[in-house]
């Protein structure tokens, strides 16, 4: 078995086009019915404001698939820690045998899941957009713009956060990595008013957007939701929406915005709504026109982790890199 750590795994597997590729592929393939993948399994400790997540998928023709286990601590940033961690085991689908564990500490999940926002954009996004929003300063709002770098381009940035001094220390920091304006906005209003793509990035339990300040040709990406606690968009905004999306329907439907949405029966469960491998496999296509207003809930798959896992588990064995150590069998004769 190989082991593979944090600081190997940043050094050579980067959130590139190949990455956003590799993780499109797996929507592609969970929507052409290529994947088992089992409902998340979730711990909430909720005195200490967190939460882990066990979350895997099976890709048919893989060698290996992952199971994922994360954690979201929220109160973390009080003791300068960062909020979510993790670990991710690949394991042969052939003998049923681990293979490596990769030690990320969350990283991996980074990248996945900006890689995901990429998807959303790329396909529901207007092609030429001004302002990019992002509500919330964490490590999540610099990955998501980091990832829509690669297949948008914009003139500035629009940040928002409940902390006034992680907004500004967010702002000061992604200027100099973007090369681009960032200002901190004064509101969640004003981050959506004025922007063409909004992404929010919050472990909110209550709705940060509301449906009147909604426009044409914007379009959101909510990635905060993945618990039935959670949301960060009032459950009106997904009805008025001209086309939503989600990463897997039924997941959404029970722990994404969608969840709310349908409880409180603003939509049903005849609504259209459209899921992202839809998109990336073709049978049926994104942004149809500019006036269009677009929503995509993201929860977070299995098959984002596998995707990831195999992805940097490739950069790595290349490389020749990693700790082996000996996984013996013991036979057991009667």
């Amino acid at each position: 078995m190989l082991i593979f750590t944090e600081q190997e795994l940043k050094q050579y597997v980067k959130l590139n086009l190949e990455a956003i590729t590799t993780v499109e592929d797996g929507f592609t393939k969970l929507a052409n019915n290529e994947v088992k993948m089992p409902p998340i399994m979730r711990v909430d400790v909720q005195d200490q404001n967190g939460e882990v997540d066990v979350k895997t998928a099976y890709v048919k023709g893989k060698d290996m698939f992952a199971i994922k286990v994360s954690s979201g601590f929220f109160n973390n940033y009080n003791l300068g820690l960062p909020s979510g961690n993790g670990l991710m085991i690949l394991i042969s689908t052939q003998t049923g045998i681990p293979q490596a564990l990769l030690l990320d500490n969350g990283y991996l999940t980074e990248v996945r899941t900006a890689a995901a926002g990429a998807i959303a954009a790329k396909y529901l996004s207007r092609n030429n957009i001004g302002t990019a929003g992002v509500i919330g300063a964490g490590s999540q709002a610099r990955f998501q713009i980091r990832a829509l770098k690669l297949v948008r381009d914009f003139k500035k940035i629009l940040v928002f956060a409940r902390s006034a001094n992680r907004a500004k220390k967010y702002a000061e920091e992604m200027e100099d990595e973007i090369g681009i304006e960032v200002q901190v906005a004064e509101s969640a209003e004003q981050v959506v008013r004025n922007s063409d793509l909004v992404i929010t990035t919050t472990p909110a339990n209550k709705p940060i957007i509301k449906a009147e300040w909604l426009h044409p040709g914007l379009h959101i990406t909510a990635m905060g939701s993945d618990a039935e606690h959670k949301q960060e968009i009032e459950a009106e905004v997904l009805a008025r929406a001209d086309k939503l999306v989600c990463d897997s329907i039924a997941q959404c439907a029970q722990l994404g915005e969608l969840h709310h949405a349908l409880d409180s029966g603003v939509l049903t469960k005849n609504s259209f709504i459209t899921e992202i491998g839809q998109l990336t496999s073709k049978e049926l296509i994104g942004r149809e026109n500019e006036e269009q207003i677009t929503v995509c809930d993201l929860t977070g798959t299995g098959v984002q982790d596998t995707a990831i896992a195999l992805f940097a588990y490739n950069e790595m064995v290349k490389r020749n890199l990693g700790l082996k150590v000996e996984n013996k069998t013991l036979s057991l004769k009667n």
